[in-house]
């Protein structure tokens, strides 16, 4: 190996190491919604790549976007604007129930030192009907930070993250269906 390929790999293995260390973050992402919003979804909190992105679930292996599309028979959803667009035309809200937390990269597991998010601008702004809350890391989270606050209920969804092996995208789609049935309501 020389000299420029092994000073090379040596920035790679040090930025990886630095990605693996455990760093303070705070929420760099808005809540998204608006009056007509009746529906909201809560992940844990962004993704190194959704930080990167300044938007929701923007790992390209995150199963969101295909499995909301799918539900609601929405051509694939591409850019942050046609994202955007489909949580306005079908009233879906989105935030995190974290602002700020110790994290290793995007390792849920890793989360410490939780500040949770204050629900309030949204709920009451909009007309919320029901909270769901993707994954169990969501769900616990908001159980234990937000809920005794709001007293509003939420339902736990399976996650849509790539690490959530054990569920295809059919079955997350099927899951997930319950979105389409609380925005009639």
């Amino acid at each position: 190996m020389n000299k420029t390929n092994a000073a090379s790999a040596h920035s790679r293995d040090h930025t990886q190491v630095r990605r693996q260390q455990p760093h303070t973050q705070v929420h760099p992402i808005p809540p998204f919604f608006d009056e007509n919003s009746t529906v909201l979804v809560l992940g844990s909190f962004p993704s190194v790549k959704s930080r990167e992105a300044g938007f929701f679930y923007g790992h390209p292996r995150n199963r969101y976007w295909m499995v909301v599309a799918a539900v609601f028979g929405s051509e694939p959803l591409n850019t942050i604007e046609e994202k955007k667009a489909f949580l306005r035309e079908n009233h879906i809200a989105m935030w995190d129930t974290i602002q700020s937390c110790t994290i290793t990269g995007s390792s849920d597991s890793s989360i410490r030192d939780v500040v949770p998010n204050d629900l309030d601008r949204i709920l009451k702004s909009a007309p919320i009907r029901a909270i769901f809350c993707n994954g169990t890391a969501s769900y616990n989270l908001y159980m234990k930070y937000i809920y005794p606050k709001t007293r509003r209920k939420a339902v736990k969804m399976p996650s849509t993250s790539p690490a959530n092996a054990a569920w295809s995208l059919p079955r997350l789609i099927d899951e997930w269906k319950v979105l389409r049935k609380e925005k009639r309501e």
